[in-house]
């Protein structure tokens, strides 16, 4: 039987839809236009969204990466079009993201001519990318897409750029589908040390006061249930990164809070008495060890991780259990006794109440004054059943909405953890919406982040996306606000923010919207929202010098975390 002879952009098609591919973010342009023109044969297949922006294309693919667990897609055109991804590349580089960017290029001949929108995008990705390819030839099609999805999925996931010749897009080739699951170079897995599990069960096993530090990695290896089981059967409370927040339930008894600078006070303190710390798929960011000299040093520390050039890169390890945590998590499981740590678990207790009294009584109950963010953020949790995703943009709004949103599901909460991109938490949402259709997708945002990609309430608009954005709108660049207010003596350089009319934008838009700064009617306003068809934009005038505490200085200790002035 002969092979079927196809442009290389059918072929991009073809291998696109044998990946499972069902959604794609993009935006044309000259240099990837014969691709476009193929997607017009395969609209019934494959859901293209455009966006406003190539940024918006790159964070909106995180946002349906994230939620689905699949592999985020989005197509941009060359030169501009390209580097306008790099700051989503990047930060799904920091926060192991799996995405592929397909990207037009001029064609090879021109190559190195400096033509019109051409950029050397291989090598402006390389160091930001798991695997960065230039397709010069049709041929290569089918074998490129197969290793970038394997490359962008299997192991620690993370993104891969394919920069795709215009000459490449337009020449005939014999499709053939190819699947790859093995690369002679690259060992995603690595067989999981015997030895490693047998010492890391023995030292849980004689601990008097371990502690887990649960981060994405749980989510990513799809090991939320072996998480419970090795939490359960050791009794070992846990502290979540914020990445990891909806990897074990916001109400379970072992969970004591999230972990970082401005985390719960109680996993924070005790990561400085415990005696064996057990660190589940996460990396030792600065934000949650605080000074590397005082972190830690009385406990003997297990690394769970899938990426060995994470063990000892920050923190060194006792004991180093290398692999997907779902195999390595259960593996330790097996080897643990019942065990009961109930006076260990109890004196978290007195420092959840210092933080309720010093700070969460007065964040979620004001008696008087402005509204405050974490109230918001606390009743739209409760209204939504805290069953909602949570996705949010950087700042304040993501601080509050990390401490006071509740979690009952997996894989519910969407935030720019490394890189901390503002103008994330827009087009990721608008994402998110397509990765979990059937669920509530929530988004906090601030009145600084909004704005830096506020042009994809257009692809709300085309697409039909269900959004229900809340605008905290303190008139500030908060954190940024909050850190001169405490260290730079008050000198609020370039903070403060002129806003504009948010309901008449929204209302340009097509999206219904509502603008509330009395506390007595939030409640309605939330139901307003929450029970409208479509997107709706909720903006709650909050507090305009509100504080974020607890809060660890950078560089600080762990357990030197202000509560208040």
């Amino acid at each position: 039987m002969d092979k079927q002879l196809v442009t290389g952009s059918e072929a991009l098609i073809r291998s696109l839809l044998k990946e499972g591919v069902d959604t794609i973010f993009g935006y044309p342009g000259g240099a990837i236009m014969p691709v476009y023109d193929c997607l017009y044969d395969h609209k019934h297949e494959l859901n293209h969204v455009l966006v406003r922006h190539e940024q918006g294309a790159a964070h909106a693919a995180q946002g349906y990466a994230r939620v689905s667990g699949k592999v985020g897609v989005c197509i941009v055109t060359s030169g501009p079009g390209a580097t306008n991804t790099i700051t989503g590349i990047g930060d799904a580089m920091l926060d192991s993201t799996p995405m592929v960017v397909i990207a037009g290029q001029v064609g090879a001949a021109l190559l190195g001519t400096d033509a019109f929108q051409e950029i050397d995008l291989v090598s402006l990705t390389q160091p930001i990318t798991k695997w960065s390819y230039q397709i010069r030839h049709a041929d290569d099609i089918p074998w490129a897409v197969a290793r970038a999805f394997y490359i962008a999925r299997s192991g620690r996931p993370g993104p891969v750029v394919l920069d795709f010749a215009k000459n490449a897009q337009l020449a005939k080739v014999e499709y053939e589908p190819q699947t790859i699951n093995f690369i002679r170079s690259y060992q995603p897995y690595l067989d999981i040390d015997e030895e490693a599990v047998c010492a890391a069960a023995q030292l849980i096993n004689f601990a008097k006061k371990p502690l887990a530090l649960v981060g994405q990695g749980v989510e990513l290896g799809d090991a939320q249930k072996e998480l419970l089981e090795f939490l359960e059967k050791a009794d070992i409370p846990a502290g979540k990164t914020l990445l990891g927040l909806s990897a074990l339930p916001t109400a379970h008894p072992l969970n004591k809070g999230m972990l970082g600078m401005h985390g719960n006070l109680g996993p924070n303190v005790k990561t400085n008495e415990c005696d064996v710390l057990i660190a589940i798929g996460m990396r030792f960011d600065d934000r949650v060890t605080g000074d590397l000299h005082t972190y830690a040093k009385q406990a003997k520390v297990i690394h769970f991780d899938i990426d060995p050039a994470e063990i000892n890169k920050n923190v060194k390890t006792t004991v180093a259990v290398v692999g997907n945590c779902k195999e390595t998590l259960a593996a330790v499981t097996a080897h643990l006794k019942e065990n009961k740590h109930t006076e260990w678990i109890e004196s978290f207790k007195e420092s959840e109440e210092t933080e309720y009294n010093s700070v969460i009584q007065g964040e979620l109950n004001p008696v008087e004054g402005p509204i405050t963010m974490g109230e918001v953020v606390n009743r739209i949790s409760v209204a939504t059943n805290h069953e909602a995703v949570l996705v949010t943009d950087v700042g304040q709004n993501q601080m509050m909405a990390a401490r006071y949103f509740q979690f009952t599901k997996n894989r519910s909460i969407v935030t720019s953890g490394g890189l901390g991109t503002m103008g994330f938490g827009l087009p990721a949402s608008i994402g998110a919406s397509f990765g979990a259709p059937d669920r509530t997708i929530c988004l906090f945002c601030g009145d600084g982040g909004i704005q830096m990609n506020i042009q994809e309430l257009g692809t709300i608009m085309e697409s039909g996306a269900t959004v229900k954005i809340i605008l905290l709108n303190n008139s500030y660049l908060g954190m940024v606000r909050q850190w001169q207010e405490l260290f730079f003596h008050e000198r609020y350089s370039s903070t403060p923010m002129k806003n504009p009319d948010y309901m008449k934008i929204a209302s340009a838009y097509g999206i219904k919207s509502r603008a509330v700064h009395l506390r007595e009617e939030l409640g309605e306003a939330i139901q307003e929202m929450l029970n409208a068809e479509g997107s709706f934009l909720l903006e709650v005038g909050v507090i305009e010098k509100g504080m974020v505490y607890p809060m660890t200085p950078a560089g600080a200790t762990v357990t030197n975390m202000l509560l208040g002035y």
